[in-house]
């Protein structure tokens, strides 16, 4: 692959990247619930979802999504639902004190990585735009698997870092907070986002 092709591939992916979407807003509401220690199992989720999407997108789901309302619709509403029910289970979530300071938030690591994989994964627009983003930069002279797996790789790579940059700036403000109160309002906050992200992911269109 050129180089000048895959840094253009690199910099489209950045822009993208710092528009946030339902991935990026679970992992800030889990990081501002939990604390930064919630990043070490919601990004290896990023990175488990946007590999699965990639993968499902190049098998044809991507062209079933994009060409079947039924399929896409269904999709979508089991994400959104998903989101919404992790939104409501973070607002119930009680402010931490000092004995319980490590349990921030009432998810396991295996939970939180688990529900960042299917929060990417279960976005039916990913797996649409996967199968339309990565061919731009696929030339068809060269091997094509060669080049799939860099381009796939570096979205994942880049994805999984800008998702933990957020969660760590996330945790770090939530670590300066210490009143009970305002702890249950940040868990509030992020339950929020995430019922947010839901209602947003309920509102997708196929393009």
């Amino acid at each position: 692959m050129a180089v000048e092709l895959y840094l253009a591939f690199v910099a489209a992916t950045l822009v993208l990247l710092l528009i946030p979407g339902p991935t990026v807003l679970l992992v800030v509401g889990y990081a501002l619930s939990g604390g930064r220690r919630t990043v070490a199992y919601t990004a290896p989720g990023v990175a488990l979802g946007d590999a699965t999407a990639i993968t499902v997108s190049l098998l044809g789901l991507g062209a079933l999504l994009a060409t079947s309302a039924t399929a896409f619709t269904i999709v979508k509403w089991v994400g959104a639902a998903y989101l919404v029910w992790l939104g409501i289970g973070m607002w119930r979530t009680r402010p931490a004190t000092d004995a319980m300071a490590p349990k921030a938030t009432s998810r396991t690591g295996t939970a939180m990585l688990r529900d960042a994989w299917l929060v990417t994964a279960l976005n039916p627009k990913s797996v649409v735009f996967f199968m339309a983003f990565l061919p731009q930069f696929v030339r068809p002279d060269d091997p094509y698997l060669p080049q799939v797996l860099l381009l796939g790789g570096t979205f994942v790579l880049l994805a999984t870092i800008n998702a933990a940059l957020f969660g760590v700036l996330a945790g770090s403000a939530r670590g300066a907070v210490r009143s009970p109160i305002v702890q249950l309002w940040v868990n509030r906050t992020g339950g929020s986002l995430l019922i947010g992200a839901g209602v947003v992911t309920a509102a997708l269109k196929r393009a």
